[in-house]
């Protein structure tokens, strides 16, 4: 093989947002005649020295990248990541970015081999609604359409099915999936080391006619999967693939978020909700968790629903927005003391299969069964080892 050219070494260590500290640290590059692991990385970044199989494929697995990336003439151009519909804080640094940039590569890696597997198996039939509407149709008519062709009732996703704050969720993917999209929640790129922040990721649509993928970010709390879910619908209708975060500062994102709050919070229930121009935020809180409850959406989502109907004022969603973001937060770290504390933890294949979402595993252990796809292109797609395969796959029914 050809040598490996520096230029690719460090194009892979930042890609996937590593310092030179941790990336030593990761690949098992120690201290040695006085020189420093890092320093020995960043040597051989500068082309002083070659970098041996091993250590290759150590780097191939920490950076996730195939072995063959590092023989390359030069560094590819930047992966597509479809649009980018976010307005991030200053404070979300290169590695942050990176961090999201490996995870939407993996997500659409994994799905072009489902789309493939789709079409070598004659089963790849063209979604209408995949970019069938333009903003310029109009909010109501995508909640029309969205709502008629999910067969989605409001009453069912309130009552929910199973336990939980996400049963209303689980209903919600259900009508996804049976639509013909692929939704998943992913919060990480495999361990708590690398959780995504909310504000930094939220969700990311692929918008493809064959195997449209919706992609939540599980960080964020259950409550609010089903109004990202729909944010990400409509941009699957409006055939822009894309990932969004954060405030909805660009009209594109508005437009989705409205979307989303009419299909969940129809307008014509607040004709009645007194105003809270001038309440306190003690008040407003109140009335904000009471709705929340009631209708099985989100304190974040009641809140953006009543400023934007003219409810509340900007300054009181800015103010009770960090509220109920900073108690949820209180919450996450009350529970991870809990878990810590308790023995065992939820069941693997319980969690990965929540996860995955039923079509994509009914799917894998369909083509399994037919001998279409093998455990280790199954685990390539499901995200998980080869030998877990069949164990994650054998409850799917």
């Amino acid at each position: 093989m050809p040598k490996v050219n520096p230029l690719i070494l460090q194009w892979a260590r930042e890609s996937a947002g590593l310092t030179l500290e941790d990336a030593a640290e990761k690949v098992g590059l120690k201290l040695a005649r006085g020189t420093s692991g890092a320093d020995r990385l960043a040597m051989l970044e500068a082309g002083k020295g070659e970098p041996s199989r091993p250590l290759l494929l150590k780097m191939a697995n920490q950076y996730r990248r195939p072995l063959l990336t590092f023989y390359l003439a030069a560094p590819p151009a930047k992966a597509a990541r479809g649009e980018d519909f976010r307005t991030l804080p200053e404070e979300f640094a290169t590695r942050d970015a990176a961090m999201v940039d490996t995870l939407l590569r993996e997500v659409r890696a994994r799905q072009e081999m489902v789309r493939s597997l789709l079409e070598a198996e004659d089963e790849a039939e063209p979604l209408r609604f995949v970019g069938s509407f333009t903003q310029q149709d109009g909010e109501d008519a995508l909640v029309s359409e969205i709502t008629n062709t999910l067969g989605f009732n409001l009453h069912q996703y309130r009552r929910g099915s199973g336990v939980g704050t996400a049963r209303g969720f689980t209903y919600l993917r259900e009508r996804a999936e049976a639509a013909g999209i692929f939704v998943l929640l992913i919060g990480n790129l495999g361990s708590h080391h690398s959780t995504l922040d909310v504000e930094l990721f939220r969700g990311f649509a692929l918008a493809d006619s064959i195997a449209p993928f919706v992609v939540i970010n599980d960080q964020d709390s259950e409550e609010a999967w089903s109004f990202t879910l729909l944010h990400e619908l409509a941009h699957i209708w409006l055939g822009q693939s894309g990932v969004s975060a954060g405030r909805p500062r660009m009209a594109i994102e508005t437009f989705c978020n409205d979307v989303a709050g009419r299909i969940l919070l129809p307008a014509a229930e607040f004709a009645n909700e007194p105003s809270l121009i001038g309440a306190a935020q003690g008040q407003v809180v109140v009335r904000i968790s009471a709705i929340a409850h009631a209708k099985q959406v989100s304190h974040s989502m009641v809140a953006y629903k009543l400023y934007r109907q003219g409810l509340i004022t900007q300054d009181m969603w800015s103010i009770v927005s960090g509220f109920f973001r900073q108690q949820w937060l209180r919450n996450q770290r009350d529970n991870r003391d809990r878990a810590r504390e308790n023995e065992g933890g939820p069941n693997y294949y319980v969690v990965r299969r929540h996860r995955l979402g039923n079509r994509l595993l009914k799917l894998s252990r369909r083509m399994l069964a037919d001998g279409a796809l093998s455990p280790s292109k199954a685990a390539a797609i499901l995200g998980v080892k080869p030998n877990n395969v069949y164990s994650l796959t054998d409850s799917a029914a």
